[in-house]
């Protein structure tokens, strides 16, 4: 299995990439990654290793990139030697069987559309991100794909969702919530009353509204928002960890007491942080395209891009496509 990966994509690119291409190869024996990139810069990072994992690596060379402040639709159709649009046409010709890339999420997710093309039956894709929260696994969706959505968007997503979370993180019969203003029935816009009607009419585990506070403790397996809603909400979180490890820091870097403290407390805070460590869940797939496409943080490191090329690998192991194809089609033939 090849899976090619965008290797000047990121905040870290090109060296994080190919160390996490590098990790991805010696987890998986049968894995070859394909990095997309400036093959000049490219090279060196990985000719220093040796045979038994160089030899499943092979360099594609790219001339341009394309980075955060380029328009997505843009630069997808007019930087032909980017690396991401080259790794989308690996992935389209069959070359590649997935791609992921730390890049950026509007061309990530224009480019699914543009080269890859949707799922029949599917309007917009969906860019979900695995929560690790407490008591399961929590797949959040839309985070960025679909900016603003209509129902049947808000919909789709609740079927693609519920797919990958029965595949990929083996929950059988995956519950189902709509992220709202509040729990009553009389919460939300016309979008939400109207999505709400298509899940409750279909054979998905529907549970009712989630509200914010809720997405810590793991109310649902599978959460859906639109894409500017659910993008606010995992920056938000994001910064929100990265205050409280700050003030920690300050905290026992300053002051003797936290230290003596921290000797006894590791263990426990070890095993909590384990936990939620994000890196391990795997990027976030971009679902209703047709291919394995997964997305990663831009500040990722290899380790993280290393969980997600294994992630794309897994999803084409397991058919995703194929499975999400199949359960849409049913899906419409009963609507």
């Amino acid at each position: 299995m090849l899976i090619a990966v965008d290797a000047m994509g990121g905040d870290f690119a090109p060296v994080e990439p190919c160390n996490g291409a590098i990790m991805a190869c010696r987890e998986n024996p049968d894995l070859s990654v394909a990095l997309v990139g400036d093959s000049n810069k490219i090279l060196p990072i990985i000719d220093k290793y040796g045979a038994d994992v160089r030899s499943r690596l092979s360099v594609v060379h790219a001339d341009e990139v394309i980075d955060c402040n380029d328009s997505p639709s843009l630069s997808i159709r007019r930087k032909k030697n980017s690396s991401l649009v080259i790794g989308f046409g690996m992935v389209r010709s069959g070359e590649a069987d997935g791609i992921v890339s730390s890049g950026s999420t509007g061309a990530i997710a224009a480019g699914g559309v543009l080269l890859l093309g949707r799922i029949p039956g599917i309007d917009r894709p969906g860019l979900g991100a695995v929560l690790p929260v407490l008591n399961r696994p929590t797949l959040l969706m839309d985070v960025g794909g679909t900016v603003r959505c209509k129902p049947i968007n808000l919909f789709q997503f609740a079927q693609m969702g519920s797919i990958y979370m029965k595949l990929f993180k083996g929950v059988e019969n995956p519950s189902v919530r709509l992220l709202c203003n509040g729990e009553e029935i009389t919460k939300g816009d016309e979008v939400i009353s109207a999505a709400r009607e298509l899940i409750k009419a279909s054979d998905l585990n529907y549970q009712g509204y989630a509200e914010g506070k809720d997405l810590p403790h793991g109310i649902s397996d599978v959460v859906i928002c639109d894409g500017f809603s659910g993008n606010i909400l995992i920056k938000f979180g994001e910064g929100l960890g990265e205050l409280l490890k700050d003030q920690f820091k300050e905290e026992y870097t300053h002051h003797l007491l936290p230290k003596i403290g921290l000797m006894f407390m590791w263990p426990a805070m070890k095993r909590v942080l384990g936990r939620f460590d994000w890196e391990k869940v795997g990027g976030s797939p971009l679902l209703g395209v047709n291919g394995s496409v997964i997305k990663v943080h831009g500040r990722s490191k290899r380790s993280a891009i290393s969980f997600a090329i294994l992630s794309a690998a897994n999803f084409v192991e397991h058919h995703g496509v194929e499975r999400i194809r199949e359960a849409i089609a049913v899906e419409d033939e009963v609507l």
